[in-house]
């Protein structure tokens, strides 16, 4: 399970022209799944996420997680993390899962970090054709992969 996330002043999903899901101070976390995840993945992963410290505390030091300070996460799903882009110019997406297999994977990323938050999250549409805007905070972006040793 990979993941890119952005600590943001505001970020919001619009689908058909519709604001379907908005947040202020948070996180805004891309999450890209394949077959080989499981819930190992999914606990690891929103872990990580709620406990990462990369806001400021008053000294102006990166302490504080988003669940420390009461801030937002907006997930949404983007197979295009899983992205090959070793030959040619297309990329190939063979490692991203399938819907039969993402989507369950994806409501249960959903309920893990709604448990570890400890609040309702916000999310885009699995499958959608999505308008993400984001006004990113530092700039902080981090990725991450589940299957990656370090």
């Amino acid at each position: 399970m990979r993941a890119v996330i952005q600590r943001v002043i505001h970020a919001s999903v619009t689908i058909d022209g519709k604001i379907k899901s908005a947040i202020k101070n948070g996180l805004l976390v891309f999450v890209g799944i394949e077959d080989a995840d499981n819930n190992d993945d999914i606990e690891w992963l929103s872990n990580k996420i709620v406990n990462l410290r990369i806001f400021d505390d008053t000294n102006k030091v990166p302490n504080i997680s988003v669940k420390d300070n009461g801030g937002d996460i907006l997930l949404v799903s983007q197979f295009t993390l899983h992205a090959a882009t070793k030959k040619g110019n297309r990329p190939s997406y063979i490692k991203a899962s399938k819907p039969n297999i993402a989507i369950p994977l994806y409501e249960k990323m959903i309920v893990q970090l709604e448990k570890d938050l400890g609040k309702k999250i916000f999310t885009g549409e699995f499958g959608a054709d999505m308008k993400v805007e984001l006004l990113n905070d530092g700039p902080v972006t981090i990725w991450m992969d589940t299957k990656s040793p370090l």
